[in-house]
């Protein structure tokens, strides 16, 4: 089963993708244009030229998943766009993304940060 958790690595691509493309298409395009590596367990965003569609790439270790979701009604409110990134990429958090996938606009959102780090505790030494 996929679970997309708040520790783990979330990058959109800026760019529009063919949806046409299979999984060693898109794992190409992870090493070749957005630089990054696909078996590093991060997950991967990509939409489509209407932002009708949203495709996720994720490698778990034993293999790649390739999840797509299609809107019934309307299209995406909200995705980076290049005027303001230099990078072909953008970083975003597991709340976030789960906004985005809702229709929703993630920048715009008040919820709270999804996890912190807890202090260190010292050793007990007795």
């Amino acid at each position: 089963m996929l679970q997309i958790t708040p520790q783990m690595t979330l990058f959109l691509s800026i760019n529009h993708m063919d949806f046409r493309k299979g999984i060693d298409a898109i794992v190409a395009l992870c090493q070749q244009q957005l630089h990054q590596d696909p078996f590093s367990g991060a997950l991967f965003a990509f939409t489509n030229r209407n932002r009708t569609a949203v495709k996720l790439l994720i490698y778990d270790g034993n293999g790649f998943w390739l999840c797509l979701k299609r809107f019934s009604k309307g299209k995406l409110q909200w995705w980076p766009s290049d005027r303001h990134n230099t990078s072909p990429i953008y970083h975003i958090d597991a709340t976030q993304l789960s906004i985005l996938i809702s229709q929703g606009n993630p920048q715009m959102s008040t919820l709270g940060s999804t996890w912190k780090r807890l202090p260190s505790q010292p050793d007990n030494q007795d």
